[in-house]
């Protein structure tokens, strides 16, 4: 059995109820739900149940402080020059991308393959079709979100089922980071 795994910063409660109130105003948009709202720090894979281990493993010796972030501006991700997904940035993005690389170190030495991607720290908020996402051009969130702020404590690592409803998110483990 394979295991679709991903590392992912879980925002506070008080963060999701802003962002689920910020949506809205874009009529072709796939909202996240609570349960999908993350900030993704590194994208496994698919994985057999032997390096899923490993991973979780390594994972645990990631040493980090705690630091604050706060939202930021909203922003769009395109495939093939199609908006595919909208997002809140998250700033200030320096800390986050110090995590992202030792996470990503970690996962590197369980036999991961580096990520060759560049780490843009956001939440994705919405996802669109193929003919849907010009509609996200235009968003404005329903409500303020520069204010919200929160600390992030740990991270946590999920695996990611899909279904005809979305993806549905289960964390395997967590991880506190020092206060």
């Amino acid at each position: 059995m394979m295991h679709r795994l991903f590392v992912a910063v879980a925002p506070t409660p008080s963060v999701c109820d802003a962002l689920l109130s910020a949506m809205g105003g874009v009529a072709s948009a796939r909202w996240q739900r609570d349960d999908q709202l993350h900030l993704t720090l590194r994208f496994v894979g698919e994985v057999d149940r032997h390096a899923a281990v490993d991973v979780a493993a390594a994972l645990g010796g990631v040493r980090h402080p705690a630091f604050a972030v706060r939202l930021g501006a909203p922003g769009t991700f395109d495939k093939r020059g199609r908006v595919d997904s909208l997002w809140v940035g998250v700033t200030p993005p320096e800390p986050l991308h110090t995590l992202h690389n030792k996470v990503d170190a970690a996962l590197t030495r369980a036999g991961i393959a580096p990520d060759g991607r560049a780490f843009h720290p956001h939440i994705t908020i919405a996802r669109f079709g193929r003919r849907d996402g010009w509609a996200a051009a235009g968003f404005v969130p329903l409500s303020s979100l520069d204010r919200i702020g929160f600390t992030v404590d740990g991270f946590t690592l999920f695996e990611s089922t899909l279904s005809e409803d979305g993806a549905i998110y289960r964390a395997v483990e967590r991880y506190a980071m020092a206060r």
